[in-house]
């Protein structure tokens, strides 16, 4: 900024005077100032020399004070070691004072923290006792480094005490003690304290006290140890103890006095020390703030000459930036206008008046309601407007409308803000307008179309999932997904069917982070091929599983899946498989009747020729033989013809049976049948040196049954014990094995009571896997096995309409099996006698 150089004498006289005017309005608040800043200094001197004298004043305050301290500790001390060497004096022949003596002293080392010892000596100076007593903690006096120079002093200070008959001390001892803990630092200077105990006027004992200089200085009160710095010195100005290790400034405050400790105690000085400066840190703030303020203050009238040229420029500048704002205002969009407190409209812009249809001048000054206002939503409009006034608008704006002067409705956004004047007070408000009638048709269409596209989804038969590469959330899931699932990314790593699918995730994603920017193009969209996963979570439950990579809307890769749930599906093809493995299985009894059939016409010409032969041979030999050698062929050939009949009428039974024909049932006692299976099954347990017992209950009614068919159970159930027990003892160890027992009772704990028949061994039992399978057809556990002969036992029994079923034994801890018994349970009436019966009454 130029100024043109002048001069006074150029002036008019008036204006002259009023230069000068102008110098004396400078200079005299400079000569003030100047006047004002001496007199402050002098005040804050004389506060300052007032202040020091306080300071001195109130350290020599605390050091006497602690120093009154220390000697009164020092001599309460004094006195109650006395005290106990009288209480120790007394008790020389009663146990109970000595207590009480000792715990006197106990309770002195316990409360006072100088004396880390106290020692009884005996008049020849042999120690009685010591507190504490000595433990691993306590036993650093007597360590190789510390005792000598212990002991030699408290010997000495033993002897100045004898010879002067009172309470003495010793000097200070130095010890060289090794360790950084707080606890050994304190003892590194002690001395002794030795109190003669004089009865009859002669010295019967010592009461030695060790102190430590250290603990001296803990007499002093925590407040003063914190303001200020204690220390002990010698007369040498030797460092015995101190307080605090921090350092105090250069300027300090400091002053010391003598300890009067007792008659013959070492001379022993307490300094203290100021921490503060000397010089008040307000005292110089004072001045700074002093100074600063004259400086402000000269400069201040200094801008006032230039403050007139500054607001011509100023004043120029704010009517082209009020140009430019209202040219800036008039080319926006968006509807302003503004409001007093009272609400009524001040100022409206161009795009406002276009927006409404109305004029400025017809707008400013109306109060609401508006005349651009729908009547029919005054009351809701002038709410929505109290609301955002009171809360001083609101980010999201208020969603509003405009009817034009036209007639024609607009959808509108209103943001509101407080109008605030140059003295920070609010004057009104300013609200902006934005015209949101065609995005809030785009925003209903493009929900209206996310609502049919989540309508879909949600009805689809299908969980649809979405999950991030990156952390494995679920990013979105359907209704299906969320009712068979849950809410978590667990359904979605299930249905993958990989439990490592979450790791290979994400190391898809940390290969994509490492490779050049952006998704490979290649790598989206490509849907893998479908997969049948079956759920290990207990359901069996079968998907069929699509899934690819996409990006997710925020950019970052996620994996969509798709399962349809295919158990239905799956429940159907192995219910076809069962259904084509029973076919199977009917083809095959079908072949084996067939095979039946002609088994028993091949077999029943050669079964007739060896019963016609044996009874031929027999008729013919009848009466031809020794009677001793008849006596014992006849019988072998009548047997062998009896048992050639009986093969052919097993094999006729078995035919019939095979082609669904009813048993043929007479009276039989089960007792007979049972010793015929026994007879023809014991030939086979002997020659694998087993054996086979039974126990039939006496007057067991007898039967309606087909005996041939009953007894090919019973012997079916017998051979299987036997290679349950030739299976689990070897040949060498079975002389040792149980038999086999068949049984035969009345089971009365059903009604009506049934014949039951059991056949136990003691095998290895049957596996829980084989009871569920061992009655089907062609099931078999052994090598040569047809699988037929459980199925055909159990036929025959319900044909009689009977149960048959196993069940193992248990050894007494139930932990393994032992055995397997083999239960018929069979009606003592047959349906057909109860039913001719029933017909007769």
């Amino acid at each position: 900024m130029k100024f043109s150089a002048f001069s006074i004498w150029q002036l008019s006289p008036i204006k002259w005077l009023r230069k000068i005017r102008g110098f004396r309005l400078v200079y005299t608040p400079l000569l003030a100032i100047v006047l004002f800043t001496a007199v402050m200094g002098v005040i804050l001197g004389t506060l300052q020399l007032q202040e020091k004298s306080q300071q001195e004043s109130a350290l020599f305050r605390e050091l006497a004070f602690a120093k009154q301290r220390i000697e009164l500790r020092f001599a309460n001390n004094t006195d109650a070691l006395i005290a106990i060497n009288r209480e120790i004096a007394a008790s020389y022949d009663q146990e109970k004072l000595k207590q009480l003596a000792y715990e006197q002293a106990g309770e002195l080392v316990l409360n006072n923290h100088e004396i880390i010892r106290i020692i009884w000596l005996s008049a020849e100076r042999q120690r009685q006792w010591m507190l504490p007593p000595t433990t691993t903690k306590t036993d650093w006096i007597n360590e190789a480094e510390i005792a000598p120079a212990i002991n030699e002093s408290l010997k000495s200070t033993l002897e100045l005490s004898r010879v002067t008959i009172r309470p003495s001390f010793s000097q200070f001892i130095s010890l060289n003690i090794s360790g950084e803990e707080p606890l050994l630092r304190e003892r590194k200077i002690v001395f002794w304290q030795v109190v003669p105990n004089i009865a009859g006027g002669e010295i019967v004992g010592y009461l030695a006290a060790l102190y430590t200089t250290q603990g001296i200085l803990d007499v002093i009160p925590g407040n003063l140890k914190s303001q200020y710095r204690f220390t002990l010195l010698t007369d040498n100005e030797k460092l015995l103890a101190i307080s605090s290790d921090r350092d105090t400034p250069k300027r300090a405050f400091s002053n010391q006095t003598s300890l009067d400790m007792g008659v013959l105690s070492p001379n022993l000085t307490l300094r203290i020390d100021t921490y503060p400066p000397p010089t008040n840190l307000t005292f110089r703030m004072l001045i700074g703030v002093v100074i600063g303020l004259c400086v402000f203050v000269i400069w201040s009238l200094w801008s006032v000459l230039k403050q007139m040229q500054v607001r011509q420029e100023a004043e120029a500048n704010l009517r082209t930036e009020t140009s430019f704002r209202s040219a800036m205002e008039n080319s926006t969009p968006v509807g302003i206008r503004a409001h007093d407190m009272e609400k009524r409209i001040t100022y409206v812009n161009r795009a406002f008046c276009e927006m409404t249809g109305w004029t400025a001048n017809e707008l400013i000054g109306l109060s609401p309601p508006f005349p651009f206002w729908p009547e029919n939503r005054w009351e809701e409009l002038i709410e929505k407007m109290n609301r955002a006034l009171r809360m001083d608008g609101l980010k999201t704006g208020i969603q509003g409308a405009i009817l034009r002067k036209d007639g024609t409705l607009i959808q509108t956004r209103t943001f509101i803000a407080p109008l605030i004047n140059e003295k920070g007070k609010q004057t009104g408000w300013v609200t902006s307008l934005i015209d949101i009638s065609e995005p809030n048709k785009i925003r209903e269409e493009l929900a209206a179309s996310q609502e049919r596209f989540t309508t879909v989804l949600e009805g689809l038969d299908a969980a649809v999932s979405v999950v991030a590469l990156e952390t494995d959330e679920l990013l979105f899931a359907n209704r299906f997904y969320r009712e068979n699932f849950g809410n978590d990314s667990k359904g979605h790593f299930q249905l993958i069917g990989n439990e490592d699918s979450n790791k290979t995730l994400r190391n898809i994603a940390e290969d994509l982070q490492d490779s050049p920017p952006g998704i490979p193009t290649s790598f989206l969209y490509q849907e893998s091929e479908s997969e049948e996963v079956q759920l290990s979570d207990g359901s069996n439950r079968w998907y069929e599983v699509r899934s690819r990579f996409i990006p997710w809307v925020d950019g970052h890769l996620a994996q969509l899946l798709i399962a349809t749930d295919i158990t239905q599906r799956k429940e159907a093809e192995d219910l076809a498989r069962q259904q084509e493995e029973r076919m199977q299985f009917t083809s095959r009894l079908t072949t084996m009747g067939e095979m039946a059939s002609s088994l028993a016409h091949e077999l029943n010409q050669p079964l007739s020729a060896i019963s016609n032969y044996c009874m031929g041979v027999a008729k013919r030999l009848d009466g031809h033989l020794d009677p001793a050698l008849n006596k014992e062929i006849m019988p072998a050939l009548e047997k062998a013809s009896v048992q050639a009949l009986r093969a052919g009428t097993i094999i006729q039974r078995i035919r019939g049976f095979v082609k669904r024909s009813e048993p043929q049932r007479k009276s039989i006692a089960i007792k007979d049948i049972i010793n015929d299976a026994v007879g023809l099954v014991e030939i086979e347990a002997n020659r694998h040196r087993l054996s086979i017992t039974s126990s039939i209950a006496d007057n067991l009614p007898e039967l309606n049954l087909d005996p041939v068919l009953i007894l090919q159970v019973l012997v079916n159930l017998l051979k299987n014990g036997l290679d349950s027990v030739r299976e689990a003892y070897p040949l060498s160890s079975r002389w040792t094995a149980p038999p086999v027992n068949i049984s035969a009772d009345l089971d009365t704990s059903i009604f009506p009571a049934m014949l039951r028949i059991r056949v136990t061994d003691n095998g290895a039992g049957i596996a829980d896997s084989v009871t569920q399978r061992m009655f089907e057809p062609f099931f078999s556990t052994k090598s040569d096995g047809m699988g037929m002969g459980l199925n055909i036992c159990r036929s025959i029994v319900e044909s009689h309409h009977g149960r048959l079923w196993a069940t193992n034994i248990m050894d007494g801890a139930q932990t393994k099996m032992v055995g397997c018994t083999f239960t018929i349970l069979l009606p003592l009436e047959s349906p057909d006698s109860r039913d001719e019966i029933q017909e007769q009454y």
